[in-house]
């Protein structure tokens, strides 16, 4: 029973994989076809079909590779035309379509990321009202760096007129926002004059700074230090936080180092540890100076773009021979026979001694007719595919590698006996084949810009140098830089070579006659031509990711100190009314500057306040 069994499925076996066979086969011819026609997306379907059916046939494999990356890049650059005609809902979907034929493909996925960010954008402005013109600075601090900070204050708009004491000012604003102020024993406070309306009172403090040249930084949450402006009291009061920087993207010790000159050279960073074997950067600085270290490495910290560059290249022959004409004899030689017969001269007897013309025997060479004509046509046809990062030099070769002698030697004798030359010879290799360099920089606006060097070369014949048969390399070589499309073909034709050679050979004056020189002589012709042809086509499979963030101005401070502006915040509840507790509006004229400190009434919190000294 079990063979039986056995020999059943065996039989079944042997019936199914024919028709899978015969599935495989027609699925591939059926994406042959389409791929003829253009249609990546049906050559795909159907090439997937013929190599699920038979993974282990290489050629179905090949085209199923290779018809993926075409119908991927052919929805990617769809989506990109309907994005730059602002359909963005559409592209969405055909950068979509593209990760499901391949999840791989980096350009899609970048650009699935683009499209959705700038869709949530749009939702964001039509749901947000507009808020209005603000400090390039203000959005970059939305999350301030752990650290003493001062506590949110309120936004609501204050009025002040004010010609006192700069320290007298700087508790005045503290009274009213609700903190404390410390005044630096040695700091020199001068008179100042304050007119402002309609200001925060976190750009009260910052415009007093700026008029009396004073310095101060939140020592508490409810307190500030006054002191005055100067690098050194900077340097003793500055808050200093540190932290470890991961860059994601470094490639060679060169990209690490790059980033820490980077940050002493934009934002004057001097303490900066370098880890090599983590590929990290320990940072330490002001909270300010975090927030756009953190800021510039996101913009630097970027996967290098990436371009798959397809070479065709395409050699065509072409040799035509003629020859006509009569190879004649040129030349005769005659032996003389001894001991031969000889017949004296009116005799018709021989006699012995005598020399005539019996005696030399003549050997005259035959004469052939050639009419030939030939044609012949050679194509080579070569399509490798280069994959290259940014800015690096990719080298494809395809031949073999010939020895060629080098160096000096000098033949002799060592006892008695001959030392042969290559003893003391040196070899090198070249390489013979298509030669391939291309290095490529991509471009922002989907441009790649191409330095490549093409070069061909054969062993064309041989030579004795020395003793050494050296080998003779025809060599044809292309040098030159270009900027083309993603995608955009760059065809480089011309190189063509044409040799033609003639030659006539017969006896002199008569192979000058026409017609009658063809029975006297032969009239050969011979014409080469070759014509080398180069396609280069890039592809973009990994582009240059910049984002609206990347290209924002950022309001850093000064020439003399890095400051990041933070956009106001308004008080909870609570803190507004305490805060209220002693917000004061005075009257036009205060009794005396010592009362600066002591407002007689207060006003609603969230209305505007007025202060007014002398």
């Amino acid at each position: 029973m079990y063979r039986q069994l056995l020999a059943l499925g065996t039989v079944v076996l042997l019936c199914v994989l024919p028709v899978y066979a015969d599935r495989a086969s027609e699925a591939f011819k059926q994406g042959l076809q389409a791929e003829r026609r253009g249609d990546y997306d049906g050559a795909y379907s159907y090439y997937r079909q013929a190599y699920t059916a038979a993974p282990n046939q290489p050629k179905y494999f090949a085209a199923y590779t290779r018809v993926r990356f075409n119908a991927t890049t052919q929805h990617v650059r769809a989506g990109q035309l309907l994005r730059n005609t602002g359909s963005i809902p559409e592209a969405l979907k055909e950068f979509q379509k593209a990760v499901e034929i391949d999840a791989s493909n980096f350009i899609a996925t970048q650009e699935i990321r683009r499209t959705t960010d700038m869709l949530r954008r749009q939702e964001k402005r039509k749901s947000e009202p507009d808020p209005g013109i603000r400090s390039p600075g203000d959005a970059l601090a939305d999350a301030p760096p752990q650290g003493i900070e001062l506590k949110p204050l309120s936004t609501a708009p204050i009025t002040l007129h004010m010609t006192v004491n700069a320290d007298l000012a700087y508790k005045t604003i503290g009274k009213l926002a609700g903190i404390n102020v410390a005044i630096d024993p040695d700091y020199r406070s001068q008179k100042v004059t304050i007119d402002l309306t309609d200001v925060t009172l976190r750009e009260a403090l910052d415009t007093l700074r700026l008029l009396t040249k004073s310095y101060w930084r939140p020592i508490l949450p409810n307190t500030i230090f006054v002191t005055t402006d100067s690098p050194a009291k900077r340097k003793d009061l500055e808050q200093n936080v540190m932290r470890t920087f991961y860059l994601q993207n470094v490639t060679t010790p060169n990209d690490l180092t790059e980033a820490a000159n980077l940050l002493k050279q934009m934002i004057d960073v001097q303490r900066i540890q370098l880890l090599q074997g983590q590929d990290a950067l320990i940072v330490r600085g002001t909270p300010d100076q975090m927030i756009l270290a953190e800021k510039l490495l996101a913009d630097i910290d970027k996967p290098k773009p990436e371009v798959v560059i397809s070479v065709t290249v395409m050699e065509v022959s072409r040799d035509r021979i003629r020859t006509l004409g009569t190879t004649v004899p040129t030349s005769t030689s005659a032996a003389y026979l001894p001991g031969g017969p000889a017949v004296a001269a009116g005799s018709s007897a021989p006699s012995n001694g005598s020399v005539n013309l019996g005696s030399f025997s003549v050997a005259v060479p035959g004469a052939s007719f050639t009419f030939l004509s030939s044609d012949s046509n050679a194509k080579v046809l070569q399509n490798p595919e280069i994959r290259a990062l940014n800015n690096e030099k990719a080298t494809l070769k395809i031949g073999d590698r010939v020895p060629i002698a080098t160096g000096s030697f000098q033949p002799g004798l060592v006892g008695g006996a001959g030392v042969s030359p290559l003893v003391s010879t040196q070899f090198q290799y070249l390489d013979v084949g298509v030669n391939i360099d291309i290095t490529p920089h991509i471009h922002s606006d989907r441009e790649v810009t191409l330095k490549m060097g093409l070069e061909i070369s054969s062993v064309t014949g041989s030579q004795n140098i020395g003793g050494i048969t050296q080998p003779i390399i025809g060599q044809r070589r292309i040098e030159h830089e270009t900027r083309l499309l993603d995608g955009e073909v760059n065809l480089l034709a011309g190189i063509l070579e044409s040799q033609e050679t003639q030659s006539l050979s017969g006896y002199p004056w008569v192979s000058k006659i026409p017609i009658l020189k063809y029975l006297f002589a032969q009239d050969s012709k011979e014409r080469t031509e070759n014509e080398i042809v180069f396609a280069i086509t890039p592809h973009i499979v990994r582009g240059q990711e910049i984002t609206e963030d990347n290209q924002r101005m950022i309001e850093v401070g000064t020439g003399s100190s890095i400051e990041v502006r933070r956009r106001p915040t308004a008080a909870t509840p609570v803190q507004a009314a305490d805060a209220g507790k002693t917000q004061s509006s005075a009257g036009p004229r205060a009794a005396a500057p010592e009362q600066a400190a002591k407002p007689a009434a207060s006003k609603s919190p969230s209305g505007p306040q007025n202060t007014s000294l002398k």
